[in-house]
């Protein structure tokens, strides 16, 4: 799961996608969360990692074990 923040900008980039246009499918008011993800500064919740799964039409594996990919 240490690879999340970056498994979430690399499908937000993909998708060119800003923090602050992420954020708000997603149901934040501001993109301020996000950024610490992705930064590794903050963990995830099991909310936002379902809400990234069914936006990105993953699954939640792909995003929480380190050793998968996200092709």
């Amino acid at each position: 799961m240490k690879r999340f923040g970056e498994k979430l900008r690399a499908l937000r980039s993909m998708r060119s996608l800003t923090l602050k246009q992420l954020a708000g499918e997603l149901g934040y008011a501001t993109h301020a969360y996000l950024s610490e993800i992705e930064s590794g500064r903050k963990q995830p919740t099991a909310e936002l990692v379902l809400k990234v799964a069914r936006r990105f039409e993953i699954t939640t594996d792909c995003l929480l074990k380190d050793e998968m990919g996200i092709e």
